[in-house]
């Protein structure tokens, strides 16, 4: 037995040294214990924060769904006038189109119609002229050839003339100039042409003048037809 006094006082006491690998003091044990036993509160309060997620999940999402139609019923109207305004062109460039054209045959109708007499006079001297010798036979024929050379171009241009003789009186067509009776001719029938008239494309150019009938006369013949029996001798002349 050892007389040194400090390892007496160490056993005493009771600090021994401790092997490697023995387990901590008991006070060590239970600070951990404690230690582990702090997140406990944080556990706890997981589900809140859960709540609190959903909560602004759904806010986000109605505030997304009210932005969403705000920009539908914004595209609905922008939409809808961006269809007013193509229908509005759409209207507005077939009436230009339309317009145009009405100027295009004004015009077309004021310079033909203004051409028209010269045809005219063509058609006249054409009618009376009656070459006999050799030299107006060769002018007639030049002349025949520049009237027929004016036709032409009228027909490219889209001039036809009208067929008026024998039809039905027509107001749209027709201006009556001349009644008269007539055996041959039912009422408001075309019996002469005194000036020819026009079509351009289907509109009318120039009215046709025309002498129209007003059917037989009071006593229902004319005086051709009763000619013939005027001229047969009477019972009382064959007498004499």
């Amino acid at each position: 037995m050892s007389d040194d006094p400090s390892m007496s006082v160490e056993s005493s006491q009771g600090f021994e040294p401790q092997p490697e690998g023995a387990p901590e003091p008991a006070e060590a044990t239970a600070g951990s214990a404690v230690d582990s036993a702090d997140p406990a509160p944080e556990a706890g309060a997981a589900p809140e924060d859960q709540a609190g997620l959903v909560d602004d999940a759904a806010e986000r999402a109605a505030r997304l769904e009210a932005e969403l139609s705000q920009l539908q019923t914004r595209y609905d109207n922008l939409n809808g006038q961006y269809m007013r305004l193509a229908a509005d062109f759409d209207n507005f460039r077939k009436r230009q189109a339309r317009d145009s054209e009405d100027l295009r045959l004004q015009i077309a109708c004021n310079t033909l119609s203004e051409i028209l007499p010269v045809v005219d006079n063509f058609d006249r001297a054409r009618q009376q002229l009656n070459p006999q010798h050799e030299e107006a036979q060769t002018l007639h024929r030049s002349y025949q050839g520049l009237y027929k050379q004016l036709v032409d171009v009228f027909k490219q241009l889209g001039v036809s003339p009208m067929r008026v003789e024998g039809e039905t009186f027509d107001p749209n067509l027709h201006e009556a100039v001349l009644r008269e009776p007539s055996d041959h001719h039912p009422e408001d029938v075309v019996i002469e042409e005194l000036q020819r008239g026009y079509h351009l494309n289907g509109r009318v150019l120039r009215h046709a003048l025309v002498k129209v009938s007003m059917g037989p006369g009071p006593d229902g013949v004319s005086g051709a037809a009763a000619s013939p029996s005027d001229a047969a001798p009477q019972p009382g002349e064959q007498d004499g």
